[in-house]
């Protein structure tokens, strides 16, 4: 199981929202790059980078610490937040991203998403699901669809996507383990697809579940930055 540390961006800082409440916000660090070198440090080689100003705004804002991480890691980076138009996709691209994070997108807007798939290749999208009671949530969580999330993940998997992360919306932020029921019964029924965690990591104990479930990765942030995981701990997965 690969371990990818997030980065969460605001006004170009570190910072960390429980259940996506921008009113919840706690900075950890001024200078990302900095945060993301010292996983670098660690021996991680991917990161989740996601860019809430330009979540809020529905356009790509924070590209410049993309473009400065990038090019001064050696980090795989999926960036997300704000993945609305064609030119938002090509800003991605071409400030570092490896994988452009979706979510709302794919729900809203299905036409236009399958142009990208098409475009740019489906392996270059991280398909993102958060979901409140198995149904799938946008908007910042802030909107629950009738969609259930299996019907989701299966219809994007006919279309040539094979990485997908899913966030339970009520655990995200609280450190208070992940929902590793949902993600048993998501790896049972898409046994192929390359699935990565999200949301509720406290310890290391969770990883260990999350792993023995089947998932390929897992998402840690909040875990990091409250001292509950040492990035030194995490050396057992690189």
């Amino acid at each position: 199981m690969i371990i990818i540390p997030a980065i969460d961006i605001i006004d170009g800082k570190c910072v960390r929202l429980t259940q996506g409440d921008y009113s919840q916000k706690k900075i950890y660090n001024e200078n990302p790059l900095e945060v993301a070198k010292q996983f670098e440090d660690a021996g991680l080689i991917r990161l989740h980078l996601v860019d809430l100003d330009g979540a809020k705004a529905g356009a790509v804002k924070n590209w410049k610490v993309l473009e400065a991480i990038a090019g001064k890691t050696s980090l795989v980076i999926d960036f997300g937040g704000g993945i609305k138009t064609e030119k938002d996709v090509k800003i991605v691209f071409d400030s570092g991203a490896s994988l452009a994070t979706v979510g709302s997108i794919a729900v809203k807007n299905e036409e236009e998403f399958m142009k990208w798939l098409l475009q740019y290749g489906a392996g270059n999208f991280l398909l993102g699901a958060d979901v409140k009671n198995e149904k799938i949530a946008i908007h910042g969580w802030q909107e629950t669809s009738d969609i259930w999330v299996y019907d989701f993940i299966g219809k994007y998997i006919q279309r040539g996507v094979n990485q997908l992360f899913c966030t339970d919306v009520s655990k995200d932020g609280k450190l208070e383990g992940p929902a590793v029921d949902l993600y048993n019964r998501i790896v049972e029924k898409f046994p192929d697809l390359n699935f990565i965690a999200s949301g509720g990591v406290s310890s290391m104990k969770d990883l260990e579940d999350l792993e023995k479930a089947g998932c390929r990765g897992a998402i840690v942030g909040k875990a990091i930055y409250e001292n509950r995981i040492s990035l030194q701990e995490l050396k057992v997965f690189v």
